[in-house]
């Protein structure tokens, strides 16, 4: 994971990528115990975001580092990293939050624990679900900030459906 956060801050650095942000598995074992997982997601916020290529430029930065695409990621060292464009105003916002944490001397940014869930309520998988569940277990979340991020987002009624489901009477 050193490799990737290095490349990542390099794009950063050389402005092919204006942020970033790990989310997804990688994230949430941050937080949580160690959950199965094939590749790194991450959150990109893009200089051209209405670009039609927009991953274009950033897959022939990589290339040219030696770092090839594999399907629908790019391998860096012996990680698989998918490379997400922000989407909407919830994922600009968790880059913008996220945290700063240090790897083996090199800083790598991650979705806060409080983003990372309103992210799975909103794309609400059964995974996604036990992440929330699991973020929630361990204390990484509480849920009065989870439902203010979400209202804020529009989820207010996938977070209520959420606890009508999961919490125990």
């Amino acid at each position: 994971m050193e490799e990737v956060a290095e490349l990542l801050n390099r794009m950063v650095n050389e402005g092919v990528i204006l942020d970033y942000a790990v989310f997804g598995a990688v994230a949430q074992m941050r937080y949580t115990e160690a959950v199965a997982t094939f590749d790194a997601d991450v959150l990109i916020a893009v200089p051209k975001p209405d670009a039609i290529d927009l991953l274009g430029p950033i897959y022939g930065f990589c290339k040219a580092l030696g770092y090839l695409p594999e399907g629908e990621a790019i391998r860096v060292g012996a990680w698989p990293v998918q490379l997400i464009p922000a989407f909407d105003s919830l994922t600009e916002e968790a880059i913008r939050e996220a945290e700063t944490a240090n790897l083996e001397g090199t800083d790598i940014r991650v979705v806060s624990a409080n983003y990372l869930a309103v992210i799975a309520l909103s794309v609400g998988r059964a995974k996604d679900f036990a992440r929330i569940l699991a973020l929630r277990e361990v204390g990484a979340v509480e849920d009065d900030q989870i439902s203010a991020l979400a209202e804020r987002h529009g989820l207010s009624d996938a977070w209520r459906r959420f606890l009508e489901r999961f919490d125990e009477a």
